[in-house]
């Protein structure tokens, strides 16, 4: 290898960097004429300079693209026509670039800018800040000077050095393509040329010198903009930090695009811009982690959302969604939705997965999930189903409600497209481990004894998850943000959220008598029956595994949150509950007396669905007929059948009580408020109860006294009754009608039903999740409602009393005690 050779080009361990360090460290003076000196690279070759006495950069100002191709543009209208002087042939000519002066103000104000620019797209470490911290302090003392040159058309790469007085010669100089960065001094394949001879010195130096004289200082102002206007500044106060920190998080999301392109709008349709900041933000996270939560609470308009996406979206889609949601006279239906932006997608309806897999569905990239909720337990056939078809898709769950009774709702679903001990969330691969430790805090109190701490701890599950799983995945907006963020642009369309009122207690009072039955009632079926009908395996005397053990005293914890639920939704419903308790009870024994105990142990998952849709009658069937299996009298510990004829005694107690109570002070208190209650007198009416029994009990009492004005729902209505609600009850009914004005509903219309022709939503019973309070009233609270005001009213059960604090007192407690027995 030729040691002599005068080209650079950082090859083979002969880079500019290296180069310059042998040069510089016997300099003792170093100028540079750059078009522009990356002072946050300094720190490659700084330590070479410590004993160079005198360091110069003259820098020229650069045009920003724009004004480039304005001069460009400019210089292009103004060519001239000449004619050739021996062809005669008219010929265009390109006239000089006129030369474009900064004043010395505007140099610095360049400099500025360019200072600024050049540090927002610095590495951020310590040797970036050590370099540009020693630039600093050597401008501050005098060793080093910045110019600038205040012209246009100065575009240089040049460095000069000149070695001490009585050394070998009396400098270098050093150009070519490099700039002053690491990429320039070293990562880069660049070609500089190293020259020697006196006379090429002379006229770098010469030139230099001649340009520094007419350049602007600006050494004062470059420390001036780093210190005061950088991310090295010292005086950076914690908002602008904040707003820094915001910029970075949300640095993806603000160079995205900020349209979606609907090759579609239906007619009639409002593009709200928070349902296409939705669009933006679930579409960013479905590519980069494979599923998205579409979690808007109800009302916002979730299905467009969906609809949307789709239509962003490559590959086919499927919508598996419940039956009622996939209706052609449901207005707001999946498939009426998809018609009306024209985006192509197939149909299925939850009950029919078998359908879908015996079909295939490897045609499929994009599942969307509706009421996703539903599916949060692994354990049952239904999910296994599912989690087979969303096998290797992107998955777009919709639901307000995520999180209804455990943390591990939210795993159930998260493993619909996530690995469970591989998921690429940001810090949490272990989600089955994260998950497993929320429900030990849990598990590690009594709900009855640590009432208090177990809320606490509930609160906190719900914190941890939703900060470090669910803001990757979700997007989700209250109407509150949505009012608060998107104001201008609701108020421009013409749009408004209705005022939601404060709920409005009910309180039935129950007299001296009622109350007394109603508190032996309670302390019976929670505290002395022991549902032991329904946990036969814990009398076994066999072997039996602890899964199976749990499934039983789960099955025994449904019954009584049955008979609880029952006894707050009517007298009515709990006196029936009853007679089909006692009749079960009654058919076990008799068997049990025959030699046989019948254990339905594989439905323990299916009783619970039933539970959940208010269907104790088939659960009740379901337990008594489902002889899966067959075990010996004598296998069983005597103690069981003497807990059996305790059960069915405290049964037959029961009855007895409940045949004193001869009126019922909840319906009469709700006929009462319905003929003098202003609100319910003159308003379309929604009421909702989690039994089937109560909901039959109320329309035949309600419609005695309001004939012809009451429309019954339940899970036993069919087509025509459903047709009639949406005609009646929906505000986008493509068929209106004025037929009725009260509806009685089961929880079957708590989800994915418009009913917002009504503007006031009763709750007789309290729901057996929670959750379902939010979905109920979310059926009149629409985006696009008309009202003005939503109200809601709730029953509660209290001792009379002519003091409305201890009346609400009074309601509290039992109400309370409900709550820590479901």
């Amino acid at each position: 290898m030729n040691t002599d050779l005068s080209f650079i080009t950082n090859e083979e361990n002969q880079t500019l960097k290296e180069r310059f360090e042998v040069l510089i460290k016997d300099t003792s003076f170093f100028d540079c004429l750059v078009g522009y000196f990356y002072s946050s690279g300094f720190h490659a070759i700084y330590h070479s300079l410590e004993n160079t006495e005198k360091i110069r950069i003259l820098i020229g100002i650069s045009t920003s693209k724009q004004t480039f191709e304005l001069l460009e543009n400019a210089n292009l209208s103004a060519c001239l026509p000449v004619h050739h002087p021996q062809t005669g042939n008219a010929q265009a000519v390109k006239p000089k670039q006129q030369q474009i002066d900064f004043s010395h103000a505007e140099a610095k104000q360049e400099v500025e800018n360019l200072v600024k620019n050049e540090m927002e797209d610095s590495e951020d470490n310590r040797k970036v800040e050590e370099g540009v911290n020693k630039f600093i302090e050597w401008a501050g003392n005098g060793k080093l000077e910045i110019k600038a040159y205040p012209s246009q058309n100065i575009h240089a790469k040049l460095y000069i050095m000149t070695f001490a007085e009585g050394d070998r010669d009396v400098g270098r100089v050093i150009t070519g393509s490099s700039n002053f960065t690491q990429a320039g001094l070293v990562d880069n394949l660049e070609f500089n040329v190293e020259l020697k001879n006196r006379n090429d010195y002379d006229f770098a130096k010469n030139k230099f010198e001649e340009l520094w004289s007419k350049a602007v200082d600006v050494s004062e102002k470059y420390v001036q903009t780093i210190q005061g206007k950088t991310w090295l500044s010292q005086n950076i106060s914690p908002y602008q930090l904040y707003l820094k920190f915001l910029y970075e998080y949300f640095k993806d999301e603000l160079s995205q695009t900020d349209e979606v392109f609907v090759k579609y709008l239906p007619q009639e349709f409002k593009k709200l811009e928070y349902q296409e900041q939705a669009v933006l933000n679930a579409r960013k996270i479905l590519l980069e982690y494979g599923g998205v939560f579409v979690s808007d609470v109800v009302g916002l308009g979730k299905t467009y959302i969906s609809a949307m996406l789709a239509g962003q979206l490559d590959g086919r889609t499927l919508v598996i969604a419940p039956p009622v949601l996939l209706e052609k006279s449901n207005p707001g239906s999946w498939t009426n939705v998809f018609s009306d932006f024209r985006v192509p997608a197939d149909f299925e309806s939850l009950g029919k997965l078998d359908d879908l897999i015996n079909r295939g569905t490897d045609k499929y990239t994009n599942i969307i999930i509706d009421e996703a909720h539903r599916f949060r337990t692994e354990t049952t056939i239904t999910y296994e189903k599912l989690a087979e078809i969303c096998r290797g898709k992107r998955i777009i769950l919709v639901t307000a409600t995520p999180y209804n009774n455990a943390p591990k709702d939210i795993l159930s679903l998260l493993k619909l497209f996530q690995k469970a001990r591989k998921s690429t969330i940001p810090n949490l691969p272990d989600l089955e481990g994260f998950f497993n430790g929320l429900d030990k805090k849990l598990k590690k109190l009594d709900r009855q004894k640590d009432y208090a701490k177990y809320i606490d701890a509930v609160k906190e599950n719900a914190r941890e998850i939703r900060d470090k799983v669910l803001k990757y995945l979700m997007v989700r907006r209250t109407r509150t943000e949505i009012e608060r963020y998107f104001s201008k642009d609701i108020k421009e369309q013409g749009l408004k959220f209705p005022d939601v009122r404060k709920p409005e207690p009910l309180f039935y009072e129950l007299n001296d008598k009622e109350d007394d039955i109603f508190n032996k009632t309670i302390d019976l079926i929670a505290n002395k029956f022991k549902y032991a009908r329904y946990m036969p395996m814990l009398y076994y005397e066999g072997k039996v595994d602890q899964l199976e053990k749990q499934s039983q005293k789960n099955m025994g914890r449904f019954m009584k949150i049955l008979l609880v639920k029952r006894l707050e939704s009517s007298f009515f419903a709990f006196r029936n509950s009853v007679d089909r308790f006692l009749s079960s009870y009654e058919m076990f024994i008799k068997e049990l007396d025959n030699g046989n105990v019948y254990v339905s142990k594989k439905h323990t998952n299916k009783i619970f669905e039933m539970l959940e849709n208010d269907d104790d009658e088939a659960v009740q069937r379901l337990i008594d007929e489902g002889k899966a299996e067959r075990y010996e009298s004598k296998d069983f510990r005597k103690e069981f059948k003497v807990d059996l004829q305790h059960d069915h005694d405290i049964l037959m107690e029961v009855k007895r009580l409940w045949q004193k109570v001869n009126r019922d002070p909840k319906l009469l208190k709700f006929t009462d408020e319905l003929s003098k209650n202003a609100v319910l007198k003159n308003n379309h009416l929604i009421i909702f109860t989690e039994s089937k029994e109560t909901a039959n009990y109320l329309f035949k009492n309600i419609n005695y006294k309001y004939p012809d004005n009451v429309l019954l729902f339940t899970g036993d209505s069919g087509e025509y009754v459903r047709d009639k609600v949406i005609e009646n009850f929906d505000a986008r009914a493509r068929h209106p009608k004025e037929d009725y004005r009260i509806l009685v509903s089961t929880e079957v219309l708590s989800e994915g039903v418009n009913l917002h022709r009504a503007n006031v939503v009763i709750n007789y019973d309290i729901p057996w999740n929670p959750t379902r309070m939010m979905q109920r009233v979310g059926r009149i609270n629409r985006v696009d409602t008309t009202f003005d005001v939503i109200h809601t009213f709730n029953f509660f059960p209290t001792t009379q009393s002519n003091d409305q604090i201890k009346l609400k007192e009074a309601a509290e407690g039992k109400i309370n005690a409900f709550l820590t027995l479901l």
